[in-house]
């Protein structure tokens, strides 16, 4: 295989002083932090929706033990049931 030769020079080592173009500069330039918060898939609220899902799911445990709570201490889904039963075995 052949290789192209190219008439440009290597790119120079990256030293403390040179920017992101490879261009030397006098002075080095401070970082600059934002103090924006992010919110997005990289941002802080990356785990947030499981957590709305887990308090959900808690939510409607709690909603369900209570019913079946009440269910137990009452007569009434079993008349309901009787009477469902009877009405469809008195049409038969």
């Amino acid at each position: 295989m052949t290789e192209l030769a190219t008439n440009a020079p290597p790119d120079p080592a990256p030293t403390a002083n040179m920017s992101l173009g490879g261009s030397p500069r006098s002075t080095p330039r401070p970082v600059q932090r934002s103090s924006v918060v992010r919110s997005g898939p990289d941002g802080p609220e990356r785990g947030q929706s499981t957590v709305e899902y887990a308090l959900l799911l808690l939510g409607a445990a709690a909603i369900a033990l209570v019913v079946v709570a009440w269910v137990t201490r009452t007569d009434l889904i079993g008349r309901l049931f009787d009477t469902v039963i009877g009405r469809i075995l008195s049409q038969a």
